[in-house]
Order: C-alpha cells, then sequence, then structure tokens
C-alpha cells in the first residue's frame, strides 16, 4: 500500500498561485521651509557671475559684460521609500542516486523505483535512479531608497535637513509645482525588491509590504545672468536650506522649471581638448577681444 508523507506543520498549499499582499504605506508630502533670504543668495551668485562666463578658466568678463536678468525659486522633489518583500515557494527538483549494477528495484517510501542505466559511459560500474520532488525556499529582501525625479539614487549629503512647512500643499499650489505621480516612487522600489523566481511551481506566501514612504519638495533658488556680447545665458543653482551652490550650467527659455544643470567638462572649461596652435588663437582673440 502507497501512503503520502505529510508533515507535522500545518501548511496550506494550493496548485494556483494566491495573489500577491500589499501592505502600502499612505504617502506623505513634505515642503522644506526656505531658510536664505533671496538677498542672500544674490549676493553670492553675484560673487560668482564673472566665473560663470570664463574662458579657460581666467579669462573673465569684464563686469559691465555680464548683466543680471533674473532670480527664480522652484522646489525639487525626492521619494523616500523603504519596504521588503517576501516570497515562500516550492520548486520541482530532480535527485540521482547511486546503486549497484545488480540492484533491480528500489523500493522508497512505498514507492518502486526501477534503475536504468546512467548516460554517461564512464559511470559503467553502477546504475541510478532519478527522484523526483519539489523544494521549498523561502526569499526575503529590504531596500531603503532616496531617489530624485528620475529615479536616480540620491545620497543624503544632497538632501539636507529642515522645518517643514505647515500647510505643504498650499506651498505647492503658490509655486505650481507638478507632484510626482502617486504610483512612481513604488514602480521604482517594485522593479528593485520585486524580483519573483522563474522556476515556482507552488506559491505559499507572497508580501510586498512599503512601511515608508515621503516626497520630500526642497526649495532651490536659480540665478540667471546674460552675456551682453554674446546672447548666451547661463544660471547658478543654489540650496534654499543651505545657501550652498549645487551647479552652474547654461540656460534657455524653453526649459523645464527644474533644467538639469551640468558642470561644465574640464576640457571645455580648461582647453585641455584643444590643440596647442588652437589654444593659442583662442586666446589671443579673447586678450584682444577684452581690450
Amino acid at each position: 500500500m502507497l501512503t503520502e508523507v505529510v508533515s507535522d506543520e500545518h501548511i496550506i498549499i494550493s496548485a494556483e498561485p494566491i495573489p500577491s499582499i500589499e501592505k502600502i504605506a499612505k504617502r506623505k508630502t513634505i515642503v522644506y521651509e526656505t531658510r536664505t533670504d533671496p538677498t542672500v543668495i544674490k549676493v553670492a551668485a553675484e560673487k560668482r557671475k564673472d566665473q560663470l562666463f570664463a574662458r579657460f578658466g581666467f579669462l573673465k568678463p569684464k563686469p559691465d559684460e555680464v548683466q543680471f536678468v533674473s532670480i527664480e525659486k522652484y522646489y525639487e522633489p525626492y521619494m523616500v521609500i523603504s519596504g521588503k518583500y517576501f516570497i515562500d515557494y516550492y520548486r520541482g527538483c530532480s535527485y540521482t542516486v547511486n546503486v549497484g549494477r545488480e540492484v533491480r528495484e528500489v523500493i522508497l517510501l512505498d514507492h518502486k523505483f526501477t534503475p536504468s542505466q546512467p548516460m554517461d559511459s564512464s559511470a559503467k560500474n553502477h546504475n541510478m535512479i532519478r527522484l523526483k520532488g519539489e523544494e521549498r525556499l523561502v526569499s526575503e529582501a529590504k531596500a531603503s531608497l532616496i531617489l530624485d525625479r528620475s529615479g536616480q539614487d540620491v545620497t543624503l549629503e544632497k538632501l539636507p535637513y529642515a522645518p517643514s512647512e505647515r500647510h505643504p500643499k498650499k506651498v505647492l499650489v503658490a509655486f505650481g509645482v507638478e507632484e510626482i505621480d502617486q504610483n512612481k516612487d513604488l514602480d521604482f522600489i517594485r522593479s528593485k525588491l520585486m524580483k519573483r523566481p522563474k522556476d515556482i511551481s507552488r506559491l505559499v506566501n507572497e508580501i510586498f509590504e512599503v512601511d515608508e514612504r515621503a516626497v520630500i519638495y526642497t526649495p532651490r533658488f536659480r540665478v540667471i545672468y546674460r552675456h551682453v556680447k554674446t546672447g548666451e545665458e547661463k544660471a547658478l543653482e543654489f540650496d534654499g536650506v543651505t545657501a550652498n551652490m549645487i551647479r552652474e550650467g547654461k540656460y534657455t527659455s524653453s526649459q523645464l522649471p527644474t533644467p538639469p544643470f551640468h558642470p561644465l567638462p574640464l576640457s571645455h572649461k580648461f582647453g585641455f581638448g584643444l590643440a596647442r596652435p588652437a589654444l593659442k588663437e583662442v586666446m589671443q582673440k579673447e586678450l584682444l577681444d577684452a581690450k
């Protein structure tokens, strides 16, 4: 008589996948207070405006050639989210057991197995039986993320601490800030954590949990200057909490409220990428223009 082996622990399993259990915390909206007066930002920008249009790092324009255009305030969003993913499942497996050449039958757990000859020609001194079954596995992954609007990881240094506004929604409306989509942060952490195995035969339990969720909007100041001779516009960007300069870059009126400024490459800023004759000609022209 064949018997079925039953584990002592009480487990309810199903041949059909159990829908994932999701526990998602409500997302908080936090707006940092602006701790720096715009006048302080303007003074800091005035000290750096000549360097903004400098050629090769030392050929600076005359003070009257760099014109102040405007100072703008906006808010940069950062997504803070932490969660975990847990999965308990079975997968199919197969074990090979070697037996003697003289063995004609093997009985294990009231199941009969007939040995066969291995495919490997070098294993001629024994036969084998193949046991098919299932393995139970448990996997858990955790993550705590700070992301910018594009989903790139951000260090804590880029997210200074500041008191928050009492009425964050009103501030965002007043400055015309477009809020981050409700599911954007969830999509990022799902893609990082929820890696369901492809070899699942039966699912016991699967849980995706997010226990912390917030979007922090930090104040920024953008000071724009124009070179009166070339008409080129560049901007300096400052943190509205610490007053530290964040980055500088070219600016056009068609840019989005939060343009992706990037520091100029060293080869452009200092002329390292130019051949010596070309560099000499450009420097001579700059010196003539400055007279």
